[in-house]
């Protein structure tokens, strides 16, 4: 049987530094999250003894490849709720906890908004009187620079990697048609600049397969990098989706992709395989095209549209359930959450995309724009069109245009308070969070899989988690109750 699907979210946020002298991206980025920190948060170091980002799931690394690089000099912090907060190449990224279903990631994904936005208050607490961090959550800067929001799934290692990528990329390709955030302007060399895209990211995916990330992008993503028993596991490492603000895009791009693995996993993919001939031009294509009629080539010859291939996927999976169920996604209610949606978007996409304005990114941003040019007779050459995009994904709430689109909720707002600074109950995550509440002073440093304590032996004490779902409330919460220091902790987990 297929995995419960842990899942996980990074998102890097755009930055901006407003009227601060001699600024840069990363002395900004550092300034936002050690005002963040300092103030507001208890957190404690990155441990990079198990970074590896060179390890390329194919066993081989190409000629030429450049690995992500480590940047340890940088500020890098786990928080409480277990996240990872830091400076990734120039952006403040916020790395997710561990969740165990779609709605909880997307209560994580929320709480990382929060989080943002409370940094820039602290930042503009400490800044001269008309200074300010600004930020986005977006993936584009307009002038040919992508920023990611990376997924990651857990996958059984007993799944060929091979097959993993082959079967896996038609879904990554298509899904934009209800993940995309939308956009004005096309960053693909050559290509017409004024018109509106279904995705941020699309253009800048140059390759089907491959280990890179900021160059070269590949849609299957190689990093073998499990952050788990690498005898058991694999992290799929997902690179092609936007940073979304609908919380129903959210919900629909991780619970879709867990259920696609899942058939994966237990080979009910059926009989036709859905491998696209050229996946690099589809993915491009279809960001292009807004009225979704683009058809894509299969390797079998037969042609599809990206909603057509979705629908295919849908059908597999109502099939799947109906058969085996869709505990491993959380439960089998949110499983047929995720399956209700997802028919619910697909059909809303073939009927009257315009309908969807309150669920999506793209189509409320496309409602949006075309809107403002209707009203002041302009195109989308117009640079208020861009200042209006960009002012989608501003993160102060003064400021955001998506805050005042009223775009339906699923998560409940005290559910993201509390996700600010408590771990979920239901990953190793919430071992890690209340660590790090309860013993901060004696823990040197953390990561996704150990936590370094120093509880004043000749020595450090490293506790590692290998197991994704160990370590969670009902696995230790009582334990952590019953302690009273960090030293009688480790005493009864090694006895």
């Amino acid at each position: 049987m297929a995995l419960p699907k842990v899942l996980g979210i990074e998102t890097e946020y755009g930055i901006q530094a407003v009227n601060v002298p001699d600024s840069n991206p990363t002395s900004a980025a550092s300034l936002l999250i050690n005002a963040y920190v300092s103030e507001l948060a208890q957190g404690v170091g990155w441990d990079f003894e198990d970074e590896s980002p060179g390890r390329d799931a194919r066993g081989f690394v190409r000629d030429g490849a450049q690995a992500p690089e480590v940047e340890r000099h940088l500020v890098n912090t786990v928080l409480t709720n277990g996240a990872r907060y830091y400076v990734d190449h120039a952006h403040p990224e916020y790395s997710g906890p561990e969740c165990s279903s779609p709605r909880q990631l997307v209560t994580y994904d929320r709480a990382g908004e929060v989080i943002l936005q409370r940094s820039m208050a602290a930042a503009r607490r400490i800044l001269p009187p008309g200074q300010e961090i600004v930020v986005y959550k977006n993936n584009s800067d307009g002038k040919g620079n992508s920023y990611g929001c990376h997924e990651n799934y857990l996958v059984d290692r007993a799944v060929p990697f091979p097959r993993l990528a082959r079967l896996a990329c038609a879904h990554l390709v298509t899904r934009q048609i209800y993940t995309g955030a939308g956009k004005v302007g096309c960053e693909e060399e050559g290509a017409e600049r004024a018109r509106f895209e279904i995705s941020q990211r699309a253009d800048f995916f140059e390759e089907e397969v491959g280990l890179e990330t900021t160059l070269k992008r590949p849609i299957v993503n190689t990093r073998d990098e499990p952050h788990a028993d690498p005898q058991r596991y694999r992290r799929l490492h997902v690179i092609t989706g936007d940073a979304n603000l609908a919380e129903t895009a959210t919900f629909l791009k991780v619970g879709v992709t867990a259920l696609v693995l899942m058939l994966l996993e237990d080979d009910a993919l059926g009989p036709r395989e859905l491998v696209l001939a050229e996946p690099v031009r589809a993915i491009h294509e279809i960001s292009h095209d807004p009225s979704l009629r683009t058809t894509l080539e299969l390797v079998d010859g037969t042609t599809l549209t990206a909603l057509e291939l979705q629908w295919e996927l849908y059908d597999l999976a109502r099939k799947y359930a109906e058969e085996r169920g869709l505990a491993a996604i959380g439960s089998e209610d949110e499983g047929t959450e995720v399956l209700q949606r997802w028919e619910h978007v697909l059909g809303a996409l073939e009927s009257d995309p315009a309908s969807l304005s309150r669920e999506l990114d793209w189509v409320a941003k496309y409602e949006l724009v075309n809107a403002y040019c209707e009203r002041h007779g302009c195109g989308l050459d117009d640079h208020r069109v861009a200042a209006l995009d960009l002012q989608y994904h501003d993160l102060r709430p003064e400021r955001s245009l998506f805050s005042r689109l009223r775009v339906d909720t699923l998560v409940d707002p005290a559910e993201v308070e509390r996700a600010v600074t408590d771990p979920p109950p239901s990953t190793r995550a919430f071992f890690r969070g209340e660590c790090l509440k309860r013993f901060a002073p004696s823990i040197v440093a953390a990561n996704w899989d150990s936590i370094v304590f120093d509880v004043g032996q000749d020595a450090l004490q490293r506790v590692p988690m290998m197991e994704p779902l160990r370590g969670t409330a009902a696995h230790v919460g009582t334990l952590l109750d019953e302690v009273h220091s960090p030293a009688e902790l480790l005493a009864r987990l090694s006895g």
